[in-house]
C-alpha cells in the first residue's frame, strides 16, 4: 500500500497536539494527527480533567462534613461518602470531553490514526494500527507532541502497592493510607482528594517547604490548612528505601541523620516528569536534543531539523497543558507562514487546583528580578473581601509584585477561594504593558472574588480603599 501523504503530521493528540492540528488545518493545511491511547492527551483522560472533578468532589465531603449546620442542612442519621460514585462521575466527565475531540478532527477535516507511530526518517513514519494493520505516512512538515513521562524515585519500580497518578486516578478506591512523595501539584492534590475520604495522608517533600516553586507565603498558608485537615507533613525528608510487604509499603523516609519507616498501603510517586523522547524514532529525525533531554526549539517552536517542529512538554519550556496550546498556535501558524506572537513562559498563568487554590505567574519574591526594577509588595487577604466570607473561604491572599518605578506588573501570587480564575486580568495587563494604575480603574462587579484583585492593584499604586 502506498503511504498516504500530508501536509502536517503531528503525533500526539494532546491539549497541544489536536490544537496545533485544529490551526493548520484553519489554515489550509492538510493534516493527520497519530495517537496511540489518549485523544485529548494525558490531562483530559487521566490528569487535569477528572482530577478536577474528584476534587469538587471532595469539597463537597469537606462541607458535609464541617460546614453543614453553618449553611443550615439538618442531615438526619450519619452522613456517608461514596467514592466510587465520585470516581465514576470523573470518568465521566473525561470521557465526554474525548467525544469531543473526536467531534473537533471531523469537523476540522483531520484525518485520525489510533496507531502507533514510528518516525523511519525526516519525513515518513511508520503506523501500528490498533487492530494490528500497518500502515506508513509521508509529510511535508511535523509537529511532535508527545508529551513527558512520569520520573521515578531512584531504585523504586511501580507494583500495585507503588504508583503515580496515572494508576491512582483510575482506580475507583481508596487505600486507608498511603504515602505521597512529591508536594508539587499533582501530590498536593491527590492528598487533599483522599484526605478528605478519610486516608490517612503522609505527604513527604524533598525540598523545605510544600509547592516548593510557588512563593514562600503560599506554602506556608496551605501547610497551615492541610494540617488542619491531618495530613502529616515531612518537609526537607528523602525517601531513601521502598520495601513492600503482602499488606503494606515501609517507606524509609530521612531528614538529616534521622530515618523513620512509615508504613502505608501505598506509596504514590508524585516526583516529577521527563521529556519523552524515546519509543518513537526520534533518533531518525535528526533532531536535536537540549542538556536537559528535551527536544530543542526556538521561538517559533522548530527543531533542528527545520520542517520538524516540538511543542509541550516533550520541550521541557513549561509542563502545563495551557502552554502547550499556546505553544501549538506558534507552530500551527509558524509552518503555515503566517504572523505569530513569541512567548514568554515566565508570564503564563500556573495553577494548582487544592483547596484553597494556587494561582501565579511571573517573578517571585524570593527569586531574580529584571534588571534595574524596583520591585515592589503589595499583599490584600480575601478576610477583607466580602464574597469570600459570603462563600465561607476568607483564608489566603493576593500578593502582587510591581516595578515602583513605572508600575508594570512583574509577577503575582495568589492563594484562596477559585484564585486560577483570577489569573487571566493581570497575565493580559502584563502582556499589553498596563500599569497597575490603569488595571485597578478596571470596574469590578461587587461582590466578587476579584475585587480582591482590585484591591491589590489600587495598593501597588499606592490608591488602597478597603485596607
Amino acid at each position: 500500500m502506498n503511504p498516504q501523504h500530508f501536509d502536517v503530521l503531528v503525533v500526539g493528540a494532546g491539549p497541544g497536539g489536536y490544537t496545533a492540528a485544529i490551526r493548520a488545518a484553519q489554515l489550509g493545511k492538510s493534516v493527520a494527527v497519530v495517537e496511540e491511547q489518549y485523544w485529548g492527551g494525558v490531562c483530559l483522560n487521566i490528569g487535569c480533567v477528572p482530577s478536577k472533578s474528584l476534587i469538587y468532589s471532595a469539597q463537597l465531603v469537606q462541607t458535609f462534613r464541617n460546614d453543614a449546620k453553618e449553611h443550615g442542612i439538618q442531615v438526619e442519621g450519619e452522613v456517608s461518602y461514596d467514592f466510587q460514585a465520585a470516581f465514576q462521575r470523573s470518568r465521566s466527565v473525561a470521557d465526554g470531553r474525548v467525544k469531543g475531540i473526536h467531534y473537533l478532527m471531523k469537523k476540522n477535516g483531520i484525518t485520525e490514526f489510533n496507531a502507533r507511530g514510528t518516525f523511519t526518517g525526516p519525513n515518513s513514519m511508520e503506523l501500528e494500527l490498533a487492530d494490528g494493520e500497518r500502515q506508513s505516512a509521508t509529510f511535508d512538515q511535523a509537529i511532535i507532541a508527545v508529551g513527558a513521562e512520569t520520573r521515578l524515585l531512584p531504585g523504586t519500580a511501580l507494583s500495585d502497592r507503588v504508583v503515580t497518578y496515572k494508576e491512582q486516578i483510575l482506580s475507583s478506591t481508596l487505600p486507608k493510607s498511603i504515602v505521597i512523595a512529591g508536594a508539587g501539584a499533582i501530590g498536593v492534590e491527590f492528598a487533599y482528594v483522599m484526605s478528605s475520604y478519610g486516608v490517612k495522608v503522609t505527604l513527604v517533600e524533598f525540598a523545605e517547604r510544600i509547592v516548593p516553586l510557588e512563593d514562600p507565603d503560599v506554602s506556608k498558608e496551605l501547610t497551615k490548612r492541610y494540617r488542619k485537615l491531618g495530613i502529616d507533613i515531612r518537609t526537607a525528608t528523602a525517601v531513601t528505601a521502598v520495601e513492600e510487604h503482602a499488606d503494606e509499603v515501609a517507606v524509609t523516609l530521612t531528614k538529616g541523620e534521622t530515618a523513620e519507616v512509615v508504613r502505608a498501603e501505598k506509596l504514590l510517586q508524585a516526583t516529577g516528569f521527563t521529556p519523552r523522547v524515546t519509543g518513537y524514532g526520534l533518533e531518525n529525525t535528526g533532531v536535536a536534543l537540549t542538556d536537559r533531554g528535551a527536544i530543542a526549539v526556538d521561538d517559533q517552536m522548530r527543531t533542528s531539523v527545520p520542517h520538524i517542529y516540538a511543542i509541550g512538554d516533550v520541550t521541557a519550556k513549561l509542563m502545563l497543558a495551557h502552554a502547550a496550546e499556546a505553544m501549538a498556535l506558534v507552530a500551527a501558524e509558524a509552518l503555515a507562514d503566517e504572523p505569530t506572537h513569541p512567548l514568554d513562559y515566565l508570564m503564563m498563568p500556573r495553577a494548582t487546583y487544592t483547596n484553597p487554590q494556587i494561582a501565579s505567574f511571573g517573578f517571585s519574591e524570593n527569586g531574580t528580578s529584571p534588571a534595574g526594577s524596583e520591585v515592589k509588595k503589595t499583599v490584600f487577604p480575601f478576610v477583607a473581601n466580602a464574597k469570600a466570607h459570603a462563600v465561607g473561604e476568607p483564608g489566603g491572599f493576593v500578593k502582587l509584585l510591581t516595578d515602583s518605578r513605572d508600575g508594570q506588573l512583574l509577577g503575582a501570587h495568589l492563594i484562596g477561594p477559585d484564585v486560577t480564575e483570577l489569573l487571566p486580568e493581570l497575565t493580559l495587563a502584563r502582556q499589553e504593558g498596563l500599569t497597575v494604575t490603569q488595571v485597578a480603574r478596571n470596574v469590578h462587579a461587587h461582590p466578587t472574588l476579584s475585587e480582591a484583585v482590585k484591591e491589590a492593584l489600587h495598593g501597588a499604586a499606592g490608591q488602597s480603599i478597603n485596607i
